[in-house]
């Protein structure tokens, strides 16, 4: 495998990816390619990273990961979950998303939280292998850290003094929820 298209049209997970993937490999954004992102009409990260995987490969012959990830609040009933993109959205930014959480559990005793991510791989005949990798955490109670992307400054992975907000970034990707779920593509497919 010489090129891979990552599925996505944040950038912050476009690095994430290319880090993990070999260095041998070109990595191909949508963006490049003109290639609007799709509609996120499934139920869980599971089917959004499938449908994701499925649509970028039908505008290439290229294989294809793609992500679907996202933020579960145990006090906020597991959201935003997969809603966490279009929380920041609705309200301007993932910043003012992030303070509507730390409004909306300021006085919850359980701060519990988990980073869910969903991959899939497309090859280029076709075939999906899709996997889940998580990390469990909980919600600071203020923003920190201005390292990462999305919702990274106010979840602290447990066994952790700090948000991933504050980590370097290759500390953070050696951990995080994505190269879980990446470990486990790795083992499943055993060609990265």
């Amino acid at each position: 495998m010489q090129k891979i298209l990552i599925g996505t049209h944040n950038k912050g997970k476009f690095k994430e990816l290319s880090y993990l993937l070999p260095k041998k490999i070109k990595k191909i954004s949508p963006i490049k390619l003109k290639i609007k992102s799709p509609k996120e009409t499934g139920k869980t990260f599971v089917q959004n990273a499938k449908l994701k995987a499925k649509y970028f490969s039908g505008f290439t012959k290229l294989p294809v990961i793609s992500d679907d990830s996202g933020l579960c609040i145990e006090a906020l009933n597991g959201k935003p979950g997969i809603l966490s993109a279009r929380w920041a959205k609705k309200y301007g930014s993932f910043r003012k998303a992030m303070k509507v959480i730390l409004k909306k559990i300021k006085n919850k005793k359980n701060r519990s939280a988990t980073f869910v991510c969903s991959l899939s791989f497309i090859n280029s005949r076709g075939k999906i292998f899709t996997v889940v990798g998580k990390i469990k955490g909980s919600i600071s109670f203020k923003m920190i850290g201005n390292r990462g992307f999305g919702y990274d400054p106010i979840f602290i992975p447990n066994s952790k003094l700090i948000t991933f907000g504050q980590m370097y970034k290759y500390k953070k990707i050696k951990i995080d929820h994505r190269y879980i779920a990446f470990k486990k593509l790795r083992a499943k497919i055993k060609i990265f």
